[in-house]
C-alpha cells in the first residue's frame, strides 16, 4: 500500500459549480493539449435515451481553463469513488492524471485527475456544427435537470472566471438562453422549462446506446485504491 497523498481534480464543466466532494483548495487553473467542447451524447444526467442532450468532455487540442481542487489525503478515496460514480455512468471518459497549471502569481504545476473523453466511445458526438448541438440541447432533460440549464451555469460559472469561450456564447444565442433568465426553482428556470417542453417533441436521431458499449469501456482508470 503507497502513502495516501492529496488527490487534484480539474474541473471544467458541472464540477466547478457543483463539485460533490469535500475539498481543502480550489485555484483557477490551465490545462494545455485539451479543450472543452460539447462533444458526448447525454442520456443519464442531461438528457435520455428517447431525447439525448449534449454534455462537455474534454476533447483533445488546445487549451482549457477550469478549476483544480484540491482534496486532502484523508478524503481522496471517498472523492474518487464519488467522482466514478457520477461521471463514469456510462464509461464515456478515460480518467488520467495530467499536467495542470494553477493561475496563481507563482504559476505552479500540478498532477490533477482530468476525465478525458474517450472518442472510440458510441457517445462521442464529435464537433457537431453549432446548429445541431442547439437543437439537442433545446429540448433534453436528464435526472440532474435540463440541458438549457446546464449551458446558462456552465457559463455564468465561466464568466466569474473571467473565462471567455466564443463558441458557447455563439451557443447560448442559438439555444434562446434569454428565455431561461430569471430565478431558478428546483434548479430548472421558469424560461428554460418552457423552452424545453416547447422543443422536446422535435425529433433528433442519435444512434441508440446498447448495454454492452458501457461494459466495452468500464473504467479506463489510471488510478487505483489506494
Amino acid at each position: 500500500m503507497g502513502e495516501a497523498r492529496d488527490l487534484w481534480v480539474f474541473a471544467y464543466g458541472s464540477l466547478m459549480w457543483r463539485p460533490g466532494f469535500a475539498f481543502e483548495e480550489v485555484a483557477h487553473a490551465r490545462l494545455t493539449g485539451w479543450r472543452r467542447s460539447f462533444c458526448i451524447y447525454s442520456r443519464y444526467h442531461r438528457g435520455s435515451e428517447a431525447r439525448p442532450g449534449l454534455v462537455l468532455g474534454l476533447d483533445r487540442g488546445g487549451v482549457c481553463e477550469g478549476m483544480a481542487f484540491r482534496v486532502g489525503a484523508a478524503d481522496a478515496d471517498a472523492a474518487l469513488h464519488y467522482l466514478r460514480e457520477r461521471e463514469q455512468v456510462i464509461s464515456v471518459y478515460r480518467e488520467a492524471l495530467v499536467p495542470t497549471t494553477l493561475l496563481t502569481r507563482e504559476r505552479p504545476e500540478v498532477m490533477a485527475l482530468a476525465f478525458l473523453v474517450e472518442r472510440a466511445h458510441p457517445s462521442y458526438a464529435g464537433q457537431l456544427p453549432l446548429t445541431r448541438q442547439a437543437q439537442l440541447i433545446r429540448g433534453a432533460q436528464g435526472r440532474s435537470g435540463s440541458n438549457i440549464d446546464y449551458l446558462v451555469s456552465t457559463l455564468a460559472h465561466l464568466a466569474e472566471l473571467d473565462i471567455r469561450e466564443r463558441d458557447m456564447e455563439r451557443l447560448s444565442g442559438l439555444v434562446g438562453t434569454h428565455l431561461a433568465r430569471g430565478a431558478a426553482a428546483d434548479h430548472a428556470r421558469p424560461g428554460a422549462r418552457a423552452l424545453l417542453q416547447a422543443c422536446r417533441q422535435w425529433p433528433v436521431r442519435v444512434r441508440r446506446l446498447k448495454p454492452e458499449d458501457a461494459r466495452r469501456f468500464a473504467y479506463r482508470t489510471v488510478l487505483g485504491t489506494r
